[in-house]
């Protein structure tokens, strides 16, 4: 998808280095933001393998999303990708379908003066037990928005929102994408989704791949054709490794952006050479840090061609119903893959 290799490029050609709480730098970039039109195909990404576990990965943790649950018990007999946020139990501290689904209600003496809050019997509040006998009301914004599409599509308020400010405050990990708006244009459903913080080289590829599945979803359950997927990242970075590998880039970013700016648009192979410098002018990762650094494998990315995108079948069912197995997907081939290390 050619939106990704600009997004990977920007980054890398505009970004400032900047440590993070990972300890793993990065080079970041601020702001970014690309628009993909869902009626060319499913983004996919083509220029490294993202089918098998990848893809079932992304599938189940979908699913995920939409079942509303606030643990991994069920996810992590699919993936491993939440693992090292979770307890031994499989809770959580945030979780973004359980605010999805499950979006809490302040009870009456938590409410500011002059607020206003649905009653107990509105549709898209339910009364939860919880574990000591008590009860919480919690508000489902996905069918709130499902259900506003087929009432009244023109709303510009189908707004769903993983954000609790307090939460965020001490979460270990509060949503990186945490909000995203749909909006009809025609016969059209689009989705915008904003994100706080986005891992360039291997969040992204899944936020592409999730939030496209959700709108063809949401469209097809509502009547209408997917449109356009819409993504603005505010911290959009690459991992560029630890230690003496991660501040060399400090020393030497000028350097790295000066030999992409003198890549050919036309001529992809540019940018194997200048992984060839990086390689070898670069300290090598230490022991254990191997593909920490993400710039290496996003440049070979770069030199690749995109492949044509695949197609995707979804069976009609609800946001309630869909499994792993409801969605198909058609005609993909790729690249080869490429190996990333994960900044936890």
């Amino acid at each position: 998808m050619q939106q990704y290799l600009e997004l990977v490029d920007a980054a890398l050609s505009t970004g400032t280095y900047k440590p993070n709480r990972t300890g793993v730098d990065t080079i970041s970039s601020f702001s970014e933001h690309y628009e993909v039109d869902l009626e060319e195909g499913y983004p996919l990404l083509t220029t490294k393998k993202m089918d098998g576990y990848r893809w079932n990965s992304m599938l189940h943790e979908v699913c995920w999303y939409l079942s509303g649950e606030e643990h991994i018990r069920n996810l992590r007999e699919e993936t491993k990708i939440w693992d090292a946020w979770a307890d031994g139990d499989g809770h959580l501290d945030t979780a973004y379908g359980r605010f999805w689904r499950r979006y809490p209600v302040p009870e009456d003496d938590a409410r500011l003066e002059g607020e206003s809050w649905p009653d107990d019997g509105q549709q898209w509040v339910t009364v939860e037990e919880t574990d000591d006998g008590g009860s919480r009301r919690v508000f489902d914004q996905l069918q709130y928005v499902v259900d506003t599409l087929s009432d009244s599509p023109n709303s510009r308020r189908l707004v769903v929102n993983a954000w609790h400010p307090a939460n965020a405050a001490v979460s270990t990990l509060p949503p990186c994408h945490y909000t995203f708006v749909f909006n009809v244009q025609g016969d059209r459903l689009n989705c915008h989704l904003t994100q706080r913080s986005g891992d360039i080289a291997l969040g992204v590829p899944f936020n592409i791949a999730a939030y496209a599945l959700l709108t063809k979803v949401v469209a097809q359950q509502t009547g209408f054709e997917p449109g356009t997927f819409a993504h603005t990242v505010v911290d959009a970075h690459v991992y560029c490794g630890r230690g003496d590998r991660g501040e060399w880039y400090d020393d030497n970013l000028a350097e790295l952006q000066s030999r992409l700016a003198d890549v050919d648009p036309d001529d992809r192979t540019g940018y194997l050479e200048v992984k060839e410098w990086l390689e070898s002018a670069a300290p090598a990762e230490a022991e254990g840090d191997e593909r920490l650094d993400h710039v290496p494998g996003l440049l070979e990315q770069l030199s690749r061609e995109p492949i044509e995108r695949p197609t995707l079948e979804v069976a009609d069912v609800s946001i309630d119903e869909l499994t792993a197995e409801d969605v198909q997907l058609r005609d993909y081939e790729s690249h080869d893959g490429i190996e990333f290390g994960v900044a936890e």
